[in-house]
């Protein structure tokens, strides 16, 4: 069966939904976007979307901040919730999987402009190869990320990952996993698509919203994971050299949840293997419905 997404106003096959050569996506990135993950009940079946109503929220505020009015006026969560449950019951996904929101500029030839053109909504299921959960090996990138005064960073605007993707490719070009990026001001900001936390003297500490750092929904769950395991946490600056004096470092972010990072620069962090914290925050981080205190988190979907 074809894959089925969303696309403007209707379910279609996903090889009808295209966008012309000369519309504002296309040529200017003029979209914004969230995604999030669904997992598999361990026990039942049934499918669950992780903080649903977050990741709504997340898209309005990025529409607030990039002005496509169309979108914060017609889309209500309801309305949001009843697209997403309708999506993965067409799609009928046989394991955990990952869905993609944007929401563009649907016009053509309308150079830069964003108001007052029409804003129209896709969605499709897809999942991505993980990183290795025994670890992953870090650079800091050349790359700076980029401002919030240039392009802003609590926006999730597709446009915005050249940013990310330069800094990817040297990082793979290096021969590293994924890369660092640093602020203009030359503070830890986030890693290409994940933010980042270590640890230090018992301490969680990860950069504050003020580093130019995307505020991550999965950011957001480990604080109170952190909480539910009594564990000291601390949002400020963090400095690259830092880094390397970590006792643990890890990665989080909607699509690759929690992954550790042993290495940074070619400096191994501590021993060189995933820390206790690191690993007890990722069995907390338990989303197939075997922790019921997170079941607050999760929208069911029963697929018919």
């Amino acid at each position: 069966m074809k894959p089925i997404v969303y696309f403007r106003d209707g379910f279609v096959a996903a090889d009808k939904a295209n966008l012309s050569i000369a519309s504002a996506p296309v040529l200017y990135g003029l979209s914004i976007y969230t995604v999030f993950p669904v997992f598999r009940n361990a026990k039942t079946g049934e499918l669950n979307m992780f903080r649903l109503r977050d990741h709504f929220q997340r898209l309005q505020n990025s529409a607030k901040i990039m002005a496509f009015s169309d979108f914060s006026r017609d889309w209500k969560f309801e309305e949001f919730e009843k697209v997403m449950r309708e999506l993965l019951v067409q799609n009928k996904p046989d394991g955990d999987c990952l869905v993609r929101i944007n929401v563009f500029v649907d016009d053509v030839l309308q150079g830069t402009r964003m108001h007052g053109l029409k804003h129209s909504v896709s969605a499709f299921v897809y999942t991505v190869p993980a990183l290795p959960k025994t670890g992953v090996k870090l650079g800091v990138s050349s790359w700076r990320r980029t401002p919030d005064n240039a392009i802003p960073s609590r926006a999730k605007i597709n446009g915005s990952y050249v940013n990310a993707s330069l800094a990817k490719h040297e990082a793979l070009m290096n021969g590293f996993d994924d890369a660092v990026l640093l602020d203009e001001h030359e503070h830890v900001a986030e890693s290409t698509v994940s933010n980042i936390f270590m640890i230090r003297d018992g301490k969680l500490i990860t950069p504050s919203g003020s580093t130019d750092l995307l505020e991550g929904i999965t950011r957001d769950s480990v604080f109170r994971m952190a909480e539910k395991l009594k564990l000291h946490h601390e949002q400020r600056s963090v400095d690259r050299s830092e880094l390397y004096l970590a006792d643990e470092i890890f990665l989080c972010g909607s699509s690759l949840q929690i992954v550790p990072v042993i290495e940074i620069d070619h400096r191994k962090i501590a021993d060189g293997k995933p820390g206790k914290i690191t690993k007890d925050l990722m069995n907390s981080y338990d989303l197939h419905g075997r922790d019921a205190s997170l079941s607050d988190w999760l929208t069911p979907v029963v697929l018919k």
